[in-house]
Order: C-alpha cells, then structure tokens, then sequence
C-alpha cells in the first residue's frame, strides 16, 4: 500500500493493529507505531485503542500504561482493556483500583470486572461486584446472565441462580441458547438436574435434526451446547446411567454430535474418573470417523489419565504424528497424576529437544511431577527455568506446587521462607499443603504455627482442624486433638464425609466409614474380616494413631478398618475376576492405614488396585505402590 503512494487512514491503521494484536506480533506493532509518530498520525480514540490492545496483548504494560496517560483516559473501551488485561495478568487490586475510578461503567465494563474475577480465582469478590452491579442500575445483557449464571454455579448458590433465572424470563433472554445452556450448567452444578431437565424439555431433539426447515443455524448450535451441558451435569452428578442414556439418545436422534459437545462430555467423564462411559464416548469419535486431533486427543488423555488408565493415554499419545504444546502438556501432566516423575521429565525434556516452547500449564505439569515423585532438586531447577529462561511468572498453583515439594522432601524452614519470600500468604491452598507436610514429618509444634495461620486466611475450612487433630492424635497429644475437634464444633465448622466409589459396568457403587447401606454389606464385612486376618499373617497392622478419638486399640481397629476405601475394595475383590484391575475414586487423601492395607492386600491376592484420591493415583501391584509411599 505504501509502495504504491497511499496513505493509510484511522481505520486501515486500526485494522492492521488489530491483526498484530491476533499474531502477537509485538514487533511489527512497534514498528507501525513509530512510523505512525515519524509522520505525524494523530490517533483517534479507536484508533489507540488498538495500539493499547496490543501492547497489553504482547504484556508490555510499560508502553500501555504510558499511551493510556497520552490518551487521556480515551473512553469507556479504553479503561475495559486496560482493566482486562491487568485481570489477566492476576494483578487484581490494580483492576479493581482502575475500575472504581473509571467515570462512566457499561455493561461491558461489568462484565469484565466480573468475570475476570471469577477467572482469577476470586469469587467471592466478583460476586460482590455483581451485586455493586445490580445496585447501580446497569442493565443486563445476555453476555452479563451467561457470567452471573456460571459464578453461581461455580460457588453453588442455587438460591442467587433461581433469583437470575427469574430476571432471565422477566427481561425475555430465556430464548437466548446460551442463556438457557449456563442456566442447565448452573442446575447441573448445583445438583438440581430436576431443574436442568425442565429447561431442556423446551429444546425437542427432533428440532435440531441437519436440514430442519425453518431452524436457524444459531439455534441447533445452541441447543446441542444445552443438551451437552445436560449429558455432562448427569455425570458431575454421579447419574451416569442417565448420562449415558441422554448421550445415546443424541447419538440417535442427531444425524452427528457437535466435536465441541463430545469433548465436553469427555471433560466431565475425566472429572468423574468413569472409565468405562470416556471409552463409549471415544468408541463414537471413531465410529463417526473423526480424526484424532490436538483437541480431541488431549481430551481423550485427560480422560484416560485420570480415570486411572494411563496405558490408554499413552497409546493416543503415540497416535498422533506431530503432538501440539496442548498434547506434550497433556501426556506430562497425566504422567505427574500418576506418580511417574521421570517419565514426566523424560518427556519434558523430548518435547524441548523437538524445539517446542513449554507454557505455564506445562511447567505445572512437570513442578506437579517433581512434587509427587519427591525429585526436589529438579523442580527447584524448573521453577528457575520457568522465570529465567522462559519469562513465566509463577502462579499460585506453581507455588503451591513449589510449597509441597519443599514440604514432603522435609525442608520447612525452606518452605516457610519461600511461603512469604513469594508474597503468597493469603493463599489457603499453600497454607494446607505446609500443614499436610507437617503432619507426614511429625513436626507437632510447626504444624501448630501453620494450622494459626491457615485458621486465619480460612476459619471455616475443615481442612486445617482436620490435619491437625490427626497430628496430635498420630503422637498421642490427646488433650490437644481434643482441643483442636472442640474449636471446630464451637466454630459450626463441619468435616467433609470420606467417600470412596467403584463402577461395575453402567452402575457406581458409593461408600462411606461404616456403611452398611449396601446390598452385600454382610458379604463385604465378613470377607473384610477374614481378609485382614490373613494380611496380619503377613505383616500388615492396623494403624490406630491415625483415629481421631482417644479410644481403646482394640475399638480403634474396628473404627478404621471399615474405612470406605477399604469397603469398596473388598466390593470389587468381591464382585471382579482375579485378573480384572479394581479401580476406585476417594474424595479425600488416602490415609496411610488404607495405604498399608492395599498394598498388603495387591501382595497376598496378586490384584492390580488403582486408587485416584484427591491428590494422585496410587497404583498398587505385587505390594508396592507407584507413590514409592510418598505421597
């Protein structure tokens, strides 16, 4: 354009600012700014909004900060961007500060206040803002509800959902697919399917059929999007025979379920570890013939790795010729799941020899590996990688990472510095991960300090009462655990129930401490019985430090033998052939009596028992555990 004479104006300018913006082409941009200042541009305000655009794009907050002040406070699109990209960046009192100074608030403005907190990890804070929002009058868009509507569902406030919900049907967006799809998520999340179901009943599949006369394009995309969302809340559920119904039912009906919708539900199948349901969904990916790609194939890993099956992941891995960051981060973060550390790094290590540049989600892969494989020399060397050589600045999962490896590898006094040496205090997650590695190292009184201070960032998580009554239990301080259980009751402060399930074919059995609510609870107790019997013959012992009352040995046996995991082990033992591995899913930390158990037990009956708790997969085999009883 220029080589033939013509001068570009405001709106070619801002176009082609706009497509550097897209490519991340930081330099190009800088080039085209100062000819733009060589000649004398003026920008208008659009016109600087894309220059800003991109230069918060490519994080180079110096030059933005600088053309805001220049622009004058531009207008309402300029504060939206630059108060998007500081949420991005996680600097959330920097947008919040710029927020309440912006003059005039759009409904943009709100939504990007909003939903950039609860991107960030803050919702409560975002929900506070939604509520600002609504007490200064801003009327809502469909974009505002979807937001609003996802933050209930996040923190599961189903009361603040129905409350939406009306305003969706009193201001006419309850025609808006979209609407109506974070409505069913939000349901879904909130375990009101019933409510979910009745929304749906308004989408027909017969009218999403390809080739419906008179149905636009827009709405057969939204409604396989709600009908998706409903497959997916049945699994997050644990509905999954009605999950699987509802996706056969799709299959049917639809002449081809939307990619997107496939890899959603195999998205929910990973987070429920429904082994054999992920491998339905996969056997229709190949049998409609879609091709195994970058997208679908690290939905696919995810859902084999953490469904406990990490031969699966491996194969489709290896499927694919040239594996994408996305792949490579997939294979190594389901590796660190698993506890094979120098796999992880073995793989981390190939990709980089290929010329790929890891990310942020890669790095947490690898940190995740190190952790669970105690390697901590390694993960020190990646942290410094991830902000040395690769510009990464850690987020609270790097360093909540970084805390446990310290932690388990015995280094507190390390721990603790690198705690307040990276400003990271008010973080609960770090705070429990610190008490975890306490009570593994039976540092009692630095337990105390830490369980202090996790109280104060969050009173209300039982978390910390937990840990540390176990402590005390573990070295028979039982003044202490007593003290601690009593300021939990005082506090109204409630322990999440143990649960541990097992699927058997289509139906999923689920355990808690002492259940005696199943079918074959008298079988299950009586083989539980003879089964530790033969495993004392061989080693085993149950440990009785680990009960939280101050009982007789004797009565502490029988109180953490009927620990659910052990029930549901006993159930597959029961109900599996020899040769069939026995897959089970506990909501919380496996304790090191259900531990020793297992092992002793994959050791006298020669069974591969594959435990997924909260933090890893424990592969038990021939009497050792993949964790190397770390964990």
């Amino acid at each position: 354009m220029q080589a033939k004479g013509a001068c570009p104006n405001q709106y070619t300018l801002s176009s082609v600012f706009k497509c550097c913006s897209l490519d991340n082409n930081l330099q190009l941009g800088k080039e085209i700014h100062a000819w733009m200042l060589r000649n004398g541009v003026d920008a208008d305000v659009v016109l600087g909004n894309s220059i800003l655009d991109l230069y918060l794009k490519c994080k180079v907050f110096e030059y933005a900060e600088r053309l805001f002040e220049l622009m004058n406070g531009g207008d309402v699109v300029s504060w939206n961007i630059m108060i998007g990209a500081y949420l991005r960046a996680g600097d959330v009192e920097k947008s919040l500060d710029m927020f309440r100074k912006l003059p005039y608030k759009d409904v943009v403005s709100w939504n990007t206040i909003v939903d950039g907190l609860m991107q960030c990890g803050y919702e409560r804070r975002a929900l506070e803002q939604l509520y600002c929002m609504v007490e200064y009058g801003t009327e809502f868009s469909a974009v505002s509800f979807s937001i609003a509507l996802i933050l209930a569902s996040s923190l599961s406030l189903v009361e603040l959902g129905r409350q939406l919900h009306g305003m969706v049907l009193k201001f006419g967006f309850d025609s808006d697919g979209f609407v109506r799809s974070s409505l069913v998520e939000m349901y879904c999340k909130c375990a009101r399917m019933d409510k979910a179901s009745t929304i749906l009943r308004d989408v027909p599949l017969d009218l999403l059929k390809k080739g419906n006369v008179g149905v636009t394009c827009k709405e057969p995309k939204a409604g396989i999007v709600l009908w998706g969302s409903m497959v997916s809340g049945y699994v997050w559920n644990g509905k999954y025979e009605d999950g699987l119904k509802t996706f056969r039912l799709m299959v049917c009906e639809l002449v081809v379920v939307n990619i997107r919708t496939v890899t959603t539900v195999i998205s929910a199948c990973a987070n429920a570890g429904v082994l054999e349901f992920g491998r339905h969904v996969h056997a229709y990916i190949q049998k409609i013939g879609h091709r195994i790609d970058a997208y679908v194939g690290s939905s696919l890993i995810d859902m084999y790795s953490k469904s406990g099956s990490l031969d699966d992941a491996w194969m489709i891995f290896r499927q694919i010729n040239e594996p994408n960051i996305v792949l490579w981060t997939s294979m190594i973060s389901g590796c660190a799941l698993h506890g094979q550390g120098r796999q992880a790094i073995g793989l981390f290590e190939e990709m980089l020899n290929q010329g790929i540049t890891p990310n942020e989600v890669t790095f947490l892969g690898v940190l995740n590996a190190c952790s669970h494989a105690g390697l901590l020399e390694e993960g020190c060397r990646y942290f410094r990688m991830m902000k040395d050589a690769y510009c990464i600045n850690p987020g609270v999962e790097h360093c909540t990472s970084m805390v446990d490896l310290y932690g388990r590898a015995g280094n507190l006094i390390e721990t603790k510095n690198f705690i307040f040496e990276n400003g990271i205090s008010h973080l609960t997650s770090v705070w429990k991960s610190f008490l975890s590695s306490c009570r593994l190292h039976k540092n009692v009184e630095m337990g105390k300090w830490v369980s202090e201070m996790l109280l104060q960032v969050a009173p209300s998580d039982p978390g910390a009462y937990i840990l540390l009554s176990n402590m005390c239990a573990s070295n028979h301080r039982w003044d202490e655990a007593a003290r601690v259980r009593s300021l939990m009751h005082h506090r109204g402060v409630k322990k999440q129930p143990g649960q541990s399930w097992i699927q058997l074919k289509d139906q999923i059995h689920t355990f808690v401490m002492g259940d005696r609510s199943h079918p074959q609870d008298k079988e299950i107790y009586s083989y539980m019985d003879n089964l530790i019997g033969r495993l004392k013959e061989i080693g085993y012992s149950l440990d009785v430090k680990l009960v939280m009352q101050d009982v007789e040995e004797e009565q502490g046996e029988v109180l953490i033998s009927h620990h659910s995991e052990k029930l549901a082990v006993v159930f597959g033992i029961i109900n599996t052939a020899n040769m069939t591995p026995i897959r089970i899913i506990k909501n919380l930390r496996i304790c090191t009596d259900c531990h020793n158990f297992i092992k002793y037990a994959s050791q006298l009956l020669d069974r591969e028992i594959i435990v997924r708790d909260i933090h890893r997969f424990h592969h038990f085999k021939h009497g050792s555990c993949s964790c190397g009883n770390y964990w």
